[in-house]
């Protein structure tokens, strides 16, 4: 009999849903299951969250999510690795060793995975940016910087057998990789099956999206019983081959139309899908429908990985005021836009210290400038909406100043266009986001282990 490994996906991103995680670790026959919790500006968010709470700093929805799979992954013998540590891997993992141990679930073996903290250094370096001139030391304040690990700092741990891998900033494709690369014997220089497995990854890290979530457009492309999609899995084998399918009775749907466009879906150059551990082709891969819900994937292709690794850098870039209002019945597009004028003055005539705004109405332009008078194909242009919503969102180098924005929304009530209501205002520090490259020699990879008895 060829061995096969069976690894799902229980998120796709920090705030997915619990429930099919939970139906895959109950009755999924996982060898692996995987919990992707990052996106590229999540782990900056984190860093900034454990500055105001060093105990802190990981997914909010670890104890919950722990607590609905650890006796279930248990039960069936089924590893869990994730990425849910993000700024605070060792308290993560202490935290999992917590909750094991509420739920009376002794003698678990729990690694925590560090060194993809590596701002001192990228101080040091002071590498270029990617996407814009200039150096790290030219940003604002730096508050992170969080180098993608890849396969190589979770084989450790798995060697270990341990039955939870909690990692911070680890490549999307890299946490299902490993735990092929490991079960297999795959050496670290075979290029072809590195991308296979790359590939798995690739296609499961972002859940619901391959069983039909996103590719979801009633009337064009029906999905059955959305409401219950369900996660998806791979069965893969040794050479690399491998079928991508979702549990029996769950909602959603495996086709090579879903397989495609994930496949597709955020790597650039589908020659050239740049990783930490391969550079993987997926130009000559073919999907091949063998069943229901059930695509075949074959003809991955890769070559040697780089010898940097990227990473995120976050900073400080000043502060977000954002005010919303709303108008309802007749000409409320027109009370709506004189609601903006109007903030749009005020702000000016006080000189307010505004670095970049956006005066919008939600629904009519606020994801196409221009869609409410025909601005994009397809924008309508018979009659107007009957309510619209006004957003006036503006970058403040202080505090004070992103809530005078936010304020003058909320005078609108008495001291705007007739009608206005239902205001909401906000005014945060927020985050920005450069990429840069480290040699990987300059990254080293940390595995803690941690009982859940202790």
């Amino acid at each position: 009999m060829v061995r096969t490994i069976r690894i799902g996906v229980g998120a796709g991103f920090a705030d997915d849903r619990i429930a099919p995680a939970v139906d895959l670790a109950d009755r999924g026959e996982l060898d692996y299951l995987v919990f992707e919790c990052l996106a590229e500006r999540s782990i900056a968010l984190a860093q900034l969250e454990r500055r105001r709470d060093p105990d802190g700093g990981w997914n909010e929805w670890l104890d919950e999510r722990m607590d609905a799979v650890l006796e279930p992954a248990g039960r069936h013998g089924t590893t869990i690795i994730t990425n849910m540590g993000a700024a605070n891997p060792l308290g993560a993992a202490h935290r999992v060793a917590a909750r094991a141990a509420a739920l009376g679930l002794h003698g678990l073996r729990i690694a925590a995975i560090t060194g993809d903290d590596v701002l001192p250094a990228v101080r040091s370096a002071d590498p270029p940016l990617l996407e814009r001139p200039g150096r790290v030391s030219s940003l604002p304040e730096v508050i992170s910087a969080n180098a993608y690990l890849g396969m190589d700092a979770l084989l450790g741990a798995l060697d270990q057998r341990v039955d939870v891998i909690v990692a911070g900033r680890v490549a999307d494709p890299s946490l299902f990789l490993a735990p092929l690369v490991h079960e297999f014997g795959w050496a670290h220089d075979d290029w072809t099956r590195l991308a296979a497995g790359t590939a798995v990854g690739h296609l499961l890290e972002c859940a619901g999206q391959l069983t039909g979530g996103y590719f979801a457009d009633p009337g064009v492309k029906d999905v059955h019983d959305l409401a219950g999609l369900g996660f998806p899995l791979a069965e893969v084998r040794a050479d690399g081959s491998f079928v991508v399918t979702k549990l029996a009775g769950t909602g959603g749907e495996v086709s090579v139309a879903t397989v495609t466009e994930q496949l597709l879906y955020e790597i650039h150059d589908p020659a050239r899908y740049v990783t930490p551990d391969v550079v993987a082709d997926f130009s000559a891969t073919e999907l091949t429908q063998v069943g229901a819900d059930r695509v075949a994937v074959t003809g991955v292709r890769g070559t040697a990985r780089p010898e940097t690794l990227k990473v995120s850098v976050g900073y400080l870039d000043g502060f977000v005021g954002e005010g919303q209002i709303s108008y309802a019945g007749p000409n409320a597009v027109a009370r709506g836009r004189l609601a903006l004028d109007v903030v749009r003055e005020r702000l000016s005539r006080d000189a307010s210290p505004v670095q970049e705004a956006r005066y919008e109405l939600i629904g009519v332009d606020s994801a196409f400038p221009g869609a409410g008078t025909g601005g994009f194909p397809g924008a309508g242009t018979e009659g107007q909406p009957g309510e619209v919503r006004a957003r006036v969102a503006a970058r403040t180098p202080d505090l004070r100043s992103a809530r005078r924005v936010g304020q003058e929304v909320a005078a609108l009530w008495l001291n705007g266009p007739a009608g206005g209501g239902g205001v909401t205002r906000t005014a945060t520090e927020d985050v920005g986001i450069a990429s840069v490259f480290l040699p990987r020699v300059d990254v080293t990879a940390r595995t803690t282990l941690i009982g859940s008895d202790e």
